[in-house]
């Protein structure tokens, strides 16, 4: 992957740069919340590479550029007082750029707007919550309660804080679950990584598999539901909580 080589970085901040200059990040406000998270605090390995890396407990972080792709698909919903759920949270890198993205710099301790990340793993929830805590604005988002960690299913969203104008999945499900799309706002935006079935299908058939879409699911003011299959990818599965 010579691009990902390309657009890595000695800094967080070559790394964004790289990535804008590259265009696989177009949005400039997508590029300051990122510039604002210093990925080494959630990455444990080669932080300032455009790739992906193994966080433990089976879960990876994703590459900086997808982490770009994500916010751009959301970031018109993503304003100051926006309610967010990201399901897959793991290291929480992502959920603190969404945070980012729905804070007014000028008043980072404020209570309008909340992001939510949930995950399976207890571990991870509580390496998050470290990980998050390692700079001063993070800090301040969970003291203010503007992110919270929370451990359970995601693929039953988090009914307590809905209605939600972004639901974010980190992790690839089996199908578009509904009650995610309940749980959005109307009008209201989901990026989901879903496995396409293979049954039957010509890839199936040729033993390709169907592979994982990037879906973007709109939920429009009138209540009207708009499925968009965006672009193919490769996430870790969307699971049960390992076995204690």
């Amino acid at each position: 992957m010579s691009m990902a080589w390309y657009c890595s970085g000695s800094s967080n901040t070559e790394l964004i740069e790289n990535l804008f200059k590259a265009g696989l990040i177009k949005n400039e406000r997508v590029k300051d919340a990122m510039l604002r998270v210093d990925r080494a605090h959630y990455a444990p390995s080669s932080p300032y590479q455009d790739s992906p890396q193994p966080i433990g407990y089976g879960a990876t972080i994703s590459a900086p550029h997808m982490h770009g792709h994500a916010c751009e698909y959301l970031v018109d919903f993503l304003k100051p007082g926006s309610r967010v759920l990201d399901i897959g949270s793991g290291s929480g890198y992502l959920t603190h750029v969404l945070t980012n993205l729905i804070t007014d710099p000028s008043s980072v301790g404020g209570t309008d707007g909340q992001v939510i990340g949930i995950d399976h793993i207890q571990e991870l929830v509580e390496i998050a919550h470290k990980n998050m805590s390692k700079s001063e604005d993070g800090r301040q988002y969970l003291e203010s309660g503007r992110v919270k960690f929370i451990t359970a299913d995601g693929r039953l969203g988090w009914k307590e804080g809905a209605p939600y104008d972004v639901i974010h999945v980190g992790a690839a499900a089996e199908q578009l679950h509904s009650v995610l799309i309940e749980q959005l706002r109307t009008p209201g935006r989901m990026f989901i990584p879903v496995e396409t079935e293979n049954n039957g299908s010509l890839a199936g058939r040729l033993g390709l598999g169907g592979g994982q879409y990037i879906w973007v699911v709109d939920k429009k003011a009138d209540g009207s539901v708009h499925k968009e299959k965006v672009f193919q990818v490769s996430y870790v599965p969307l699971t049960d909580a390992p076995q204690k």
